[in-house]
């Protein structure tokens, strides 16, 4: 009997069907025995790749972030620009696969794709003229505004039901029935004010830095 020409099994292929199955159903779906029988291979077999299944969603968090764009970061403009640009991008991924931004917020671990991140956006802002402590602190700032951006939608939180928002115990809620609508509109203008309102702050932070920095907290 010839042997297939793929392999039966794969790194790739595991971390694919993680992924799906965590978009789909959130990280509670995800087990060995639920991956092998999406994978139509024996459980057992997961192990040869993948130890435990925090090491596949390890992998299953660096494949989203192995999908945001750092080359915004890499000197080639300004870095409040470079900030924008990014944090956009990451946003973007993050949102594409919500239900792994808890996983993903513990830190980049040993990712490498969470550490060439975190490693590019220390380089661009330590480039620029911050001092390191603050360009740390800068860096962790960044990631909890995109991922808390993230993990839900505001105006999904409102139902459709004009009916549900009296005036007599809402007065302002007249239109909020509406916001689901326009879910994406909303959700995503509401990004874009806290980023520009964010990056507006650090500027000015950042026009107030000595001319040479000892990076002291």
């Amino acid at each position: 009997m010839a042997r297939p020409r793929k392999p039966l099994l794969s790194r790739e292929r595991i971390v694919e069907a993680a992924l799906r199955l965590v978009d789909a159903e959130g990280l509670q779906s995800v087990s060995t025995r639920r991956l092998a029988a999406e994978l139509g291979v024996s459980g057992p077999s997961l192990y040869n790749h993948f130890t435990t299944k925090d090491e596949i969603l390890d992998a299953v968090a660096d494949t989203v972030v192995g999908q945001v764009d750092l080359s915004p970061l890499d000197g080639g403009v300004p870095w409040r620009a470079a900030l924008l640009e990014w944090a956009r991008s990451y946003r973007a991924a993050l949102s594409d696969h919500p239900h792994i931004v808890p996983f993903l917020a513990q830190g980049p671990g040993r990712r490498p794709a969470g550490l060439r991140m975190a490693d590019a956006v220390f380089g661009c802002l330590v480039r620029a003229g911050w001092p390191p402590a603050q360009a740390t602190r800068i860096g962790a700032l960044m990631r909890y505004f995109v991922a808390g951006s993230a993990l839900g939608s505001f105006a999904r939180g409102f139902i459709d039901d004009p009916s549900a928002y009296d005036p007599a115990d809402y007065p302002h809620l007249g239109q909020a029935h509406l916001l689901a609508e326009h879910r994406q509109q909303v959700d995503e203008g509401a990004f874009d004010t806290g980023l520009t309102a964010l990056l507006d702050g650090l500027e000015l932070r950042f026009a107030r830095l000595a001319p040479t920095g000892d990076g002291r907290p």
